[in-house]
């Protein structure tokens, strides 16, 4: 038999013949191997109003002692590479993964990193065939954690299997880390994960895994808005079956397991309203506190009292933002979070939605109003002579003009895209809501008229528009399509396929911030929802560029001290006599638009700027970017890695040219090279003697295929559907106009001759 040449080998083939047989003789069973496994799901690029995905994370092995229970990580190379050429990337994984031991193979050894620092070596290459068993590792994991008997029962108790309802990786490790947590004895646990990212699910594993254990008999999950409670109960947790109740009624039955309630349900001002105290202190093992900020960690607040009652059980904090003030604290309360998983995170991962903003600074906004002597509003009321500016307006001052201007400004964004984008309006209070909706059926009647509900208000107040929140989240309902609130719509509304956010309301409260902007995180690819769009009307975005948007929550909080948020109403009103002035003018005075850079955060100076500096990062000189396209088999591949790196192409089409393709576009911006426009190359290798060495209908089609790019791109030149399209089907069809050239590869051939024609003048360039 022919002896195999490693070093010819793909890194498929290694995996197969070499590191897949030595992880098996160690006696891991298929069921605990999985190769090739996506981590991620890649991040979305947003391009102009389309969007793809960059590559997502992919580890070549992920070795589990048992379902979700993850050991170790394996990077396979080439023979080519050293044994540890993959390390790098193994650990990477692993420390995302939350994994301890990671490995690096080329076929011929493997090496192993131990993050645990129990086998006393960090690095130590190992043979083929010393490959660690899934019992060895199992037992290094439970001693570096510290896992006895009894706790390791309760560690390894299996999760619900949902083929249809994967978990993803950050989505384990919170559930990983809460159990051992639990069965260490922690008794106050805080999860922090962004909007968006599963929480619900997150918790019933959780629950799942310490019932079945026999660890946690009885259930508590608190929630504070109705449709939460309901959702959760028909969605993730509806595998309890008949063991789980909901409290309502105010009635409490004891014969359940698994009890879900909005915590108004078991609380009330009047001792006897306080249902939960028919139930003994000692009755609940668990407590889980669904979107824990919203007051479980005030010490005044009506969820305080019920945790307090139910202070013998164990109690989990789940928030996407932590409450954490002077006044308020849940870190105080259920101590620092054993899991982080941010917005920047998840939208690095592609499990959210990036955003872009745009900024629209009002002229009374920025210089104030001051009445003239004796003004009167509208009704005759004499108003009070002062200079009124942002935090005034929709409070103490209504300028109605304002209003009309936000809601033309809003149709008009929705007219230049989509009309029935789910679109969500954040007003001051309850009177500015429904002073949008009015203005906003004034500028869309056509579409008002077909169907009442195309604009509605939902707040707290007003039924007939809290009836329709089910049909604004539900993906499948057209109507309503804009809705104005102030409060309600502010957190745990599921809204998956919100495309725009409009803030027309001064946010002060990072915490308020991070949950409005979690109503648009959501994707939806089946409905086209990809990204968001924020329009900030209060410059409630600048809150961005605050440290704290996207960063460990750090307790602040001074227990002993007084206040526990001020009083004023929640739903934004004061107390003082509000004034409408319907005869003052209000402009527009800027508007401007801020993407989402690569770094997470939004990218406020010039995209010329930014693009400038994202390119010197790996480019040192024009030299060395013309070295790189030149040498690039496809155009499309470069163009695709740059947008991966954050460079806005549409954008920047937008700022500096839509004539000029992305080569241009770089060689103007970022090395200060006069751009040539898609026409003018074309016509410059139609001017060329290329066309010469092919007969005449070849050269008919490369003829084309220049037009092509002059009004398109340079993507049309190497995707070969586009022989499928006209002028290309009057010629021939696909396989006919290939054979003209005589055959795929000579087309393809030809095709990248006729784009190095488009480059020649940069090339000669670079040779000279």
């Amino acid at each position: 038999m022919e002896e195999v040449n490693k070093k010819e080998l793909s890194e498929r083939d290694i995996c197969s013949k070499f590191i897949t047989p030595a992880i098996k003789r160690a006696n891991w069973e298929e069921k605990q191997i999985r190769e090739e496994v996506n981590l991620t799901r890649g991040r979305i690029i947003v391009k102009g109003s389309s969007a793809s995905r960059g590559k997502p994370k992919r580890a070549d092995y992920i070795l589990s002692y048992k379902p979700n229970l993850p050991l170790a990580v394996v990077e396979a190379k080439r023979n080519i590479y050293t044994v540890g050429e993959g390390m790098q990337q193994a650990l990477m994984y692993a420390e995302m993964l939350d994994i301890p031991f990671a490995f690096s193979s080329n076929g011929d050894a493997f090496l192993l990193h131990d993050r645990t620092g129990t086998l006393g070596k960090v690095e130590e290459e190992i043979s083929l065939d010393k490959f660690p068993s899934p019992e060895f590792l199992w037992r290094k994991y439970c001693e570096w954690k510290g896992l006895d008997g009894d706790r390791q029962r309760i560690v390894t108790q299996d999760y619900f299997s949902d083929r249809q309802k994967s978990l993803r990786y950050y989505q384990r490790i919170a559930i990983n880390r809460t159990i051992e947590a639990i069965a260490k004895g922690q008794d106050r646990v805080l999860l922090v994960m962004a909007t968006g990212t599963g929480k619900t699910l997150t918790a019933f594993q959780i629950i799942w895994r310490l019932w079945k254990a026999g660890v946690k008999k009885r259930i508590l999950f608190l929630a504070d808005r109705n449709i939460l409670v309901d959702q959760t109960k028909i969605n993730d947790f509806k595998h309890f079956g008949k063991a789980m109740t909901k409290i309502k009624n105010r009635e409490a039955e004891k014969s359940y397991e698994i009890y879900l309630s909005l915590y108004q349900a078991v609380s009330g001002t009047e001792e006897e309203k306080n249902i939960y105290k028919q139930f003994s202190p000692d009755f609940f093992d668990l407590v889980i506190v669904d979107e824990c900020h919203r007051g479980s960690a005030a010490e005044d607040s009506a969820w305080r009292e019920i945790l307090e009652y139910f202070s013998s059980a164990t109690q989990i904090g789940l928030t996407a933002t932590p409450k954490e003030t002077k006044d308020v604290s849940n870190i105080h309360y259920f101590g620092e979070p054993i899991y982080t998983y941010s917005l920047k995170q998840g939208i690095e991962d592609g499990f959210l939605a990036p955003y872009r903003v745009i900024r629209i600074d009002l002229d009374k906004d920025l210089a104030g109003w001051r009445p003239e002597k004796g003004k009167t509003d509208k009704y005759g009321r004499t108003i009070e002579d002062r200079i009124y500016n942002q935090k005034d307006f929709d409070r103490d001052l209504v300028l109605e003009k304002r209003t009309e201007l936000v809601a033309k400004k809003v149709s008009e964004f929705l007219k230049a895209n989509d009309r029935f984008d789910k679109t969500i309006v954040f007003c001051e209070n309850i009177d500015h809501a429904e002073r949008m909706r009015e203005a906003l059926v004034n500028e869309n009647p056509d579409l008002a008229g077909e169907n009442r509900k195309y604009v509605m208000r939902i707040t707290g107040d007003n039924q007939e528009g809290k009836a329709e929140l089910d049909n604004f989240i539900n993906p499948e309902s057209r109507y309503p399509v804009i809705a104005t609130t102030s409060k309600l719509m502010s957190t745990g509304v599921d809204a998956q396929t919100c495309k725009l956010i409009v803030l027309d309301k001064r946010i002060q409260s990072m915490t308020e911030f991070k949950q409005i902007i979690g109503r648009g995180t959501r994707i939806n690819e089946d409905y086209g929802k990809y990204y968001f769009t924020i329009m900030d009307f209060k410059k409630a975005t600048e809150l961005f560029a605050d440290p704290d948007f996207d960063g460990e929550p750090v307790e602040i909080y001074g227990p002993g001290e007084n206040g526990h948020g001020g009083s004023r109403d929640p739903e934004g009103e004061t107390d003082r006599e509000k004034y409408f002035v319907d005869d003052v003018g209000v402009e527009v005075l800027t508007e401007r638009t801020q993407y989402y850079g690569s770094d997470g955060k939004l990218i406020t100076e010039s995209l010329k700027d930014y693009t400038r500096k994202t390119m010197l990062k790996d480019f040192e000189s024009l030299d060395s970017f013309l070295t790189h396209w030149n040498e690039a088999e496809k155009k499309q591949a470069i163009i695709a890695e740059l947008e991966e790196k954050g460079v806005l192409f549409d954008a920047l089409s937008e700022e500096v040219g839509k004539d000029f393709d992305p080569f241009d576009l770089i060689c103007h911006v970022a090395f200060d090279q006069p751009p040539l426009s898609r026409k003018e190359r074309a016509e410059r290798v139609k001017k060329s003697s290329y066309f010469s060495e092919y007969g005449k209908q070849a050269q008919e089609v490369l003829d084309a295929l220049l037009d092509k790019y002059a009004d398109d791109g340079i993507e049309n030149l190497e995707d070969m559907s586009v022989l499928k399209i006209q002028p290309f089907d009057r010629i021939g069809t696909p396989l006919e106009i290939v054979k003209l050239f005589g055959g795929k590869n000579s087309f393809l051939a030809a095709v990248r001759g006729l784009e190095s024609q488009l480059y020649l003048q940069e090339a000669e360039l670079l040779e000279a």
